[in-house]
């Protein structure tokens, strides 16, 4: 699938809303689960692409986005990337605070697309990484990862890399709304917040979500 075609799936298949949490910002978000779900079902399967976790303001990259927006002093002139971006939420925050400059990271086509999309909404600009970074050094200062401890593997897989860059004095934040993979040690709590969620998504309607610090020693 081209990009052009991912675009504009996208926007067919979303209608543009803002988050409970950050109304600052507008995103193409999908209006009901299940027929987005079922819509990218084929997709999923030829391309060998993950769910559309792209179309949804998840709770750890809407508690990562309401913290920059409230203390926009702590990205200025950073580098900043946002890793497993989807929405891309969390690196438009960061570039509406004055970062030096925004990258997201994502290895799905739909998710690049919205998050080209969803930053020309907020007139912001990104630079889009369509590859799998995880375990690489890069030139960012700033690392931003939303709710990325859901399984085990991928949340494991994080864990080392984020300890590695934190020890390396990259500052590793990350939003999390009590996912089961969550590390027990290591981190350092920044921000809580109260977020409203679905119940198509969520076994809660709203969640109580953390922005946590990656300790340099942990």
């Amino acid at each position: 699938m081209s990009e052009s075609d991912a675009a504009s799936f996208v926007r067919r298949e979303t209608v543009i809303a803002s988050p409970p949490l950050v109304p600052e910002i507008r995103l193409h978000l999908a209006s009901e689960v299940v027929p987005l779900w079922q819509a990218t079902e084929a997709d999923l399967e030829r391309h060998n692409l993950p769910p559309p976790y792209w179309a949804f303001a998840w709770p750890g990259g809407q508690a990562l986005a309401r913290y920059l927006l409230d203390h926009p002093h702590d990205l200025r002139g950073q580098r900043v990337l946002d890793f497993a971006a989807g929405s891309g939420l969390a690196a438009i925050a960061a570039a509406k605070t004055g970062a030096a400059s925004v990258a997201a990271a994502e290895i799905d086509r739909f998710a690049i697309a919205a998050i080209g999309l969803n930053a020309g909404l907020n007139a912001v600009a990104l630079d889009l990484i369509e590859k799998d970074i995880m375990g690489q050094d890069g030139p960012w200062d700033v690392i931003l990862a939303g709710d990325v401890c859901y399984e085990r593997p991928m949340a494991e897989r994080a864990g080392r890399w984020f300890a590695r860059l934190a020890a390396s004095g990259k500052r590793v934040l990350m939003g999390d709304p009590g996912r089961n993979y969550l590390p027990a040690a290591g981190l350092s709590e920044v921000a809580r917040y109260q977020i409203p969620t679905s119940l198509d998504l969520e076994d809660r309607t709203s969640r109580e979500t953390v922005v946590w610090l990656w300790d340099a020693g942990g």
